[in-house]
């Protein structure tokens, strides 16, 4: 009887049957484990006419040639020669959770080694490793991180597209009968491609993301009895990998998990890597971009810092314009020294007040590129990335390094160290602000894959000299979320436009595949510097509260009026966080008639946050049905609060009055069935209210 290797626990595990000859054979994915059965190793018949062996149509990584006639997952060759693929006589490890299938090719002389791991947070992931056996170089065109597979059936689709300023927007379609495929060749994860997808049939739905910041490839290929196989990996320049003999190309992790609280579970108890072990409660954060930009004056910056303390923001993060002669965007990208014009006598008394104020200090960098117009390029202008002969291609007047090269590397890391050692900084803003063009190397060849590593081992390095510094991944906002960046980040920018009424269809979005504590939220000025919508100071904060909440304007330009409101929702913030960040407490539902609905709930508390984005269509809102992961809590609750105290209502009834004031109390369960009967809001305002049971569980009318 075959070997049955069953990956993962409960109802979601990946069973695979071994072969002797050929790839793992999928006999279950996203369902409970499949026991060993001799209906398995029955060989099914086929119209193919000449084939000597059955090929099986759903297997990991397949290759082309041998009598699979879909999309291969993994290709390469021996100038022309070896172009086929056949793995046998498989090995099996397995170590601690992570199980490794490893195989051998006699014939092309190659390894691969396919590593699966079950997680703890429910999710599956795999990885894949090429090694050349043989005495020439073989060049590898493509070789998928992973397959996962799709049963036969109606399968709907939900990806995530968008651009600068409208990342994460859902999108679902339902797949037809060819490839469905995703390519992305900008050099980082992407505004409009991310590599994160859930698909859905009957009685089945789960998620898969690629963690990798680099190209990618995300395939679907439907096969000849039905199924779909998925495939994530990086995707390759012409002639990106060649592997010397002995050399081995190993691939991104991909993960597939069954729903967004087993990823979310996953980045907060494996994934992120924070200082002490242990995520602290996030800090409440004033970035100076939008309130300053590139004038950077010292008085004013204390004077900011103070009122920020003055109203409780917890971290001061300093952004562009410190360094070198950068009054704006078009100068001195790479001269990381701090500009003697606007800090006569350095950061230091900057970062020395803010502190003094009980602080956190943090600092923006972009260390991947370089301005043509800096000191840094008129010493080493080879030192961007270029292909000799063709133009050197700007945006945002920025060329990017080529961090493949050790002095580069050793040359940012020298700049990023002396500032953070002389410095008492606990927090860097990683940016990078372009796609990847004429990304090539000194010998003329494609680097895309290659400077994506030297990116992550230069955030590596950091790390481990400095770590207890935190670091946001931003890239244009959101152009670099993904899972392998999120490996060595505490926090992202979600989006550059801070805008609360964008913000909701972006925030949901990036909320199914990452936890809402590690995504980037500030309340920005009215009008706004992005789309110039006004809203009120209660709309842009509670668009904010449930993430990871920050303020990006000059508090010295607000009124005492909105100093205080700000200071009553930074308060909220505060005392909401231990639920809003809380492992599993988070839910997310679908919008309905432009309302969006999403918190958090414990044994104790709950708190629902409902915004309006634009006017209703419907007379009446429907009830609020809160999902069966806050129902579960059972037993008689009430609203204990409400924000703002007066909110944005178009019409609002006598009970619906006593509800919010709290003078009515209900069963969870009701919340559940009938839902809660709220107002119906103003568009584009917001409503958060806080649950609490009520003691003696009697229920009054």
């Amino acid at each position: 009887m075959s070997q049955i290797i069953t990956i993962g626990k409960g109802e979601f595990t990946l069973s695979l049957r071994l072969p002797e000859l050929g790839m793992p054979e999928i006999l279950s994915f996203a369902t409970p484990a499949t026991s060993a059965d001799p209906l398995f190793d029955i060989e099914r018949s086929s119209r193919v006419n000449g084939m000597d062996v059955a090929v099986p149509s759903a297997v990991l990584l397949p290759t082309g040639g041998m009598g699979f006639f879909g999309w291969p997952a993994i290709s390469g060759h021996r100038q022309g020669r070896d172009f086929t693929l056949q793995f046998g006589a498989w090995k099996v490890a397995t170590v601690s959770h992570a199980t490794t299938l490893r195989g051998h090719d006699a014939v092309a002389k190659m390894d691969i080694a396919i590593t699966l791991t079950e997680h703890v947070s429910g999710l599956i992931s795999m990885s894949t490793s090429l090694t050349n056996r043989g005495e020439t170089d073989y060049q590898l065109d493509r070789c998928m991180a992973a397959t996962f597979a799709v049963p036969a059936g109606e399968t709907e689709l939900t990806s995530f597209t968008g651009m600068w300023g409208r990342e994460f927007q859902t999108r679902k379609e339902t797949l037809g009968n060819g490839v469905w495929s995703q390519e992305s060749r900008r050099g980082r994860t992407s505004h409009d491609r991310f590599p994160m997808i859930f698909v859905e049939t009957a009685g089945q739905r789960f998620g898969v993301t690629l963690g990798w910041s680099g190209n990618h490839h995300v395939v679907i290929d439907r096969t000849d009895d039905g199924q779909r196989l998925i495939h994530m990996g990086e995707l390759f320049e012409p002639g990106e990998v060649i592997l010397d003999t002995g050399e081995s190309y190993q691939s991104p992790v991909a993960y597939a998990g069954p729903d967004t609280q087993a990823f979310h579970a996953f980045v907060r108890s494996e994934l992120t890597d924070w200082p002490g072990g242990q995520m602290s409660p996030r800090p409440v954060t004033l970035n100076t971009w939008e309130g300053n930009y590139f004038d950077h004056k010292m008085v004013s910056l204390k004077a900011q810092a103070t009122a920020a303390a003055e109203i409780g923001i917890e971290r001061f993060v300093l952004d562009d314009g410190w360094f070198g002669k950068r009054d704006d965007d078009t100068t001195s990208l790479g001269d990381w020294d701090i500009d003697a014009r606007k800090y006569p006598d350095g950061l230091k008394p900057l970062v020395d007040h803010v502190t003094g104020l009980g602080m956190q200090f943090g600092i923006w960098f972009e260390p991947e590129m370089i301005n043509p117009v800096s000191e840094l390029y008129k010493k080493h202008p080879d030192w961007a990335l270029q292909i000799e002969g063709r133009p050197l291609l700007q945006s945002r007047t920025q060329l990017v390094l080529d961090l493949t090269r050790k002095e580069v590397s050793d040359y940012l890391f020298a700049k990023i160290d002396a500032v953070l050692a002389n410095h008492a900084v606990s927090y860097i803003k990683w940016d990078m602000n372009r796609d990847l063009t004429h990304a090539g190397g000194r010998d003329g060849k494609a680097k895309t894959s290659a400077q994506t590593r030297a990116v992550y081992a230069l955030m590596d390095r950091v790390r481990a000299a400095h770590p207890a510094v935190e670091i946001e991944s931003c890239a244009s906002g959101g152009g670099r979320i993904d899972f392998g960046a999120l490996a060595r980040t505490h926090r992202v920018w979600t989006s550059d436009c801070t805008d609360a009424l964008e913000r909701l269809e972006i925030q949901r979005g990036a909320s199914q595949f990452v936890p809402p504590e590690i995504l980037g939220s500030h309340i920005s000025a009215s009008p706004n510097h992005q789309t110039g919508r006004r809203h009120s100071l209660a709309f842009r904060a509670l668009v904010a509260i449930a993430y990871h909440m920050g303020v990006e304007l000059n508090p010295l330009e607000l009124t005492q009026g909105e100093r205080e409101e700000l200071k009553l929702y930074i308060e909220a913030y505060k005392r909401l966080r231990p639920v809003l960040h809380a492992p599993g407490a988070n839910f997310l539902l679908a919008p309905l008639d432009g309302r969006y609905v999403w918190g958090a709930a414990s044994a104790d508390k709950i708190v629902v946050i409902v915004a309006e984005g634009p006017q209703m269509v419907g007379e009446q809102p429907a009830p609020l049905r809160l999902p069966e992961s806050v129902t579960r809590f059972g037993g008689t609750w009430k609203i204990s609060n409400a924000l703002p105290a007066e909110p944005e209502f178009i019409r609002i009834s006598e009970g619906q009055k006593k509800l919010l004031a709290g003078t009515i109390s209900f069963e969870l369960s009701s919340a559940g069935l009938a839902g809660l009967p709220l107002p119906m809001l103003k568009p584009e305002s917001a409503l958060l209210l806080e649950l609490e049971p009520v003691k003696g569980g009697k229920t009054n009318g």
